[in-house]
């Protein structure tokens, strides 16, 4: 009879521990539902980032004058700038310039060293 009692009172016990954990868990849920949305309905309303966002790096051609600073400060090279010397003007005429993104890190040095601000996040 004892051990029948025994029984018993651990599955009394444990039934008490689940309700105790499901009220818990109901609490937490309860607790969640009253905070404001997170979420915002994005082509009404856009979030305004910040300052420091490192996004997508663009580049206008007009204002580059190839000199390499790009590649020389990248860590991992990866503008790559061609251009041809045009002797009689004795400028460099910038050909094409390209950036891997499937490699870029955005690390945003390439952005902050360009001195005729041509290459912008």
């Amino acid at each position: 009879m004892f051990p029948m009692v025994t029984g018993f009172i651990n599955y009394g016990q444990q039934t008490v521990r689940a309700a105790r954990y499901i009220g818990q868990g109901f609490l937490i849920t309860l607790s969640h539902a009253n905070r404001l949305p997170v979420t915002i309905q994005y082509p009404y309303e856009k979030l305004i980032t910040s300052e420091r966002f490192r996004g997508r790096i663009h580049f206008e051609f007009d204002k580059c004058i190839a000199c390499e600073v790009c590649v020389r400060v990248c860590p991992i090279d990866l503008p790559v700038v061609d251009w041809k010397l045009e002797t009689n003007i004795r400028k460099k005429r910038l050909l094409n310039y390209s950036i891997d993104f499937g490699i870029c890190i955005f690390c945003g040095n390439c952005v902050e060293y360009c001195p005729t601000n041509s290459v912008y996040q």
